[in-house]
């Protein structure tokens, strides 16, 4: 299992696509972290940014978490047929979510790498006062809906595949 501080994503050496989980609770810094893969050409998918664009500004409702997740997972497949590398910019709380995604692209030969943000519940909690809902990447969240999301995540560990530990250097 690597671990690092938040620094240089390291370049495709590789053939095939690479494909990185975002993994941890809200407030963690995955979409920070997603973004700067994105700058590097990475394309990026993410639930919210899915969400914003049907107008869907409010949690919603499973129904249409469950529709976006399979149009999500055909843009993902068309993405690394094409030959891109790609951010899931979701956050991957638990392993069954993880599990789901690398059975998805297993017949593809790809073996997604876990960037799991360790981020304290202290560091997150400093983070959400910040969010007011303006954008896609905006996300609002309360002190109440972060710590219960945090006590509720499943931190991924190394028996899962390649994993990266991001610990945010301040």
């Amino acid at each position: 299992m690597a671990e690092r501080t938040l620094g240089p994503v390291t370049q495709n050496t590789v053939l095939r696509p690479r494909v990185v989980m975002m993994c941890g609770p809200g407030g963690a810094g995955k979409t920070t972290y997603a973004k700067r893969l994105e700058r590097e050409g990475w394309t990026r998918l993410s639930f919210e940014v899915e969400f914003w664009d049907r107008g869907i500004t409010t949690m919603p409702s499973a129904d249409v978490v469950a529709e976006v997740a399979v149009d999500l997972k055909a843009r993902l497949l068309r993405q690394v047929a094409a030959g891109s590398d790609v951010v899931l910019d979701f956050g991957f709380w638990f392993r069954r979510q993880r599990d789901e995604y690398r059975a998805v692209l297993a017949p593809q030969g790809i073996v997604p790498e876990t960037a799991y943000l360790a981020t304290s519940l202290v560091t997150i909690l400093s983070r959400v006062g910040d969010r007011h809902g303006r954008s896609a990447d905006d996300w609002p969240l309360t002190e109440q809906s972060a710590t219960e999301y945090f006590e509720r995540f499943e931190p991924p560990t190394s028996d899962e595949g390649p994993l990266e530990v991001v610990r945010w250097a301040r």
